[in-house]
């Protein structure tokens, strides 16, 4: 196939940043959409120019590195597809492709289509984890949990944190990225200890950071890669809720 790419080229975060258009050619429907823009950057290192910067690591739909805003969609048009798995099949020759990265203040361009999105690193930090003994592994087990509750909340982890939630969002928020992470802990008994406490921190950081408010759009939801339900943005209120009438946490 041969396609026309707009591409946000952006040489710094303080640099003032543009849409760039090239051509690729012979490109075939089974590469995926970063091998596409790899062909790409072969042939601006073939003319002495700037490669275009983008994120990836795993290209296996794993670590949600990958965050492009393809044609106005988080990740592409294919539904519950991250860029990486996103193959060039879903395009026809002659197609023209514009390519952006995450728009979101929390989330300020590195370089390109790079962006830093350590923010939802910093809302990990806060409060996503629990208290564990040192020593050897636990029995597997030793705590039995019932089964539909074990896999709610493993549905909750299966959050890669890609920041899609947030690009699709009108508000940039992280509301749905944030109750993954609450509702993954708060479902099991391993979290109790910190509970209360987890959800106060993390809903704090997460405005300290500057995302927006949720109001329950469901674009979110509709552009994840990975499937994570609307339910544990209620789960996260209800914790939120109940934390901050129990704690003693009067902040």
């Amino acid at each position: 196939m041969n396609l026309t790419l707009n591409v946000w080229r952006q040489p710094s975060p303080k640099a003032q940043g543009k849409i760039v258009e090239y051509q690729v050619k012979d490109i075939s429907p089974e590469m995926s959409f970063l091998e596409m823009l790899d062909v790409l950057n072969e042939d601006l290192l073939h003319k002495g120019e700037d490669p275009v910067a983008f994120d990836h690591d795993c290209r296996e739909g794993i670590c949600g590195s990958c965050d492009l805003f393809i044609n106005g969609r988080s990740h592409g048009p294919e539904k519950g597809t991250t860029t990486c798995q996103l193959h060039m099949r879903k395009f026809s020759d002659g197609d023209t492709i514009t390519i952006e990265p995450w728009r979101a203040n929390s989330f300020p361009i590195n370089k390109d289509l790079s962006v830093d999105r350590s923010a939802f690193d910093r809302i990990i930090q806060a409060g996503g984890y629990v208290s564990v003994n040192t020593g050897g592994a636990p029995d597997g087990n030793e705590i039995p949990i019932p089964k539909d509750i074990a896999d709610r909340a493993f549905e909750a982890a299966t959050c890669i944190g890609c920041g899609a939630c947030v690009a699709a969002c009108k508000n940039a928020s992280a509301m749905l990225f944030v109750s993954a992470k609450v509702s993954q802990l708060a479902l099991l008994p391993q979290g109790d200890v910190e509970r209360k406490t987890r959800v106060e921190n993390m809903v704090a950081q997460m405005d300290i950071e500057g995302f927006g408010a949720c109001s329950n759009i469901g674009s979110c939801a509709a552009e994840c890669p990975v499937g994570i339900s609307l339910e544990n943005i209620a789960i996260l209120n209800r914790e939120f809720l109940t934390a901050k009438a129990t704690s003693n946490n009067l902040a």
